[in-house]
């Protein structure tokens, strides 16, 4: 994967926009005080969605999104072709996960890695999000539908021809979202990871 000269700044800045704590913000304004005292205590729509209702989780989820696109598409606008804006969505998604204003207690990355893998593999994504919603309805874990769709966008955006650097960054992202979501991944298997629709 080649790197331009330029592409240090354009990840560095890519990291910050992902680090942007939608969520907190949103939650703030929806009447809860801080985010990591109620729910699951993560930083992300789905907790939003828990505590704060549908339309703020609705609107975290898009913005977090927005997040992981606007990343790539700098990175695209900056840097033109190369690995710059794979690493530069990855970044994002690091970003939210351990974003530098809150300590590096951030999300789970999903929804940020959405929006930059819309830019970066636009064919992979669609099976991948049907992936999450099958998975998630199914089994009433979003959890479980988040891990599924991670673990299977790399291997997808490979099979329809995305580019190496896409594909990496989408195996990257898969290993960190899958790493953020072990502890919920435990609770499924106990039994006591909240199923969808049920809020707090």
């Amino acid at each position: 994967m080649q790197l331009s000269a330029v592409a240090p700044i354009t990840i560095l800045a890519a990291y910050f926009i992902g680090s942007i704590p939608f969520a907190l913000l949103m939650a703030r304004r929806w009447g809860t005080a801080d985010l990591h005292r109620v729910g699951s205590g993560n930083i992300g729509a789905a907790n939003v969605f828990r505590v704060s209702g549908v339309k703020a989780g609705l609107m975290v989820a898009l913005l977090d999104a927005a997040k992981g696109a606007a990343s790539v598409l700098l990175a695209q606008r900056l840097n033109g072709g190369g690995a710059a804006p794979a690493v530069a969505g990855l970044a994002a998604v690091v970003g939210h996960v351990y974003p530098v204003w809150l300590g590096f207690r951030g999300g789970k990355g999903v929804a940020t890695a959405c929006g930059a893998f819309c830019v970066l593999t636009p064919v992979a994504i669609t099976p991948a999000v049907s992936l999450f919603v099958a998975g998630a309805w199914l089994s009433k874990y979003v959890s479980v539908g988040s891990v599924l769709a991670s673990v299977a966008l790399a291997p997808i955006a490979y099979a329809t021809g995305s580019p190496v650097s896409a594909v990496a960054s989408a195996s990257g992202a898969a290993a960190l979202i899958v790493f953020r979501h072990r502890s919920n991944l435990a609770r499924v298997r106990l039994g006591t990871e909240r199923r969808l629709g049920v809020r707090d």
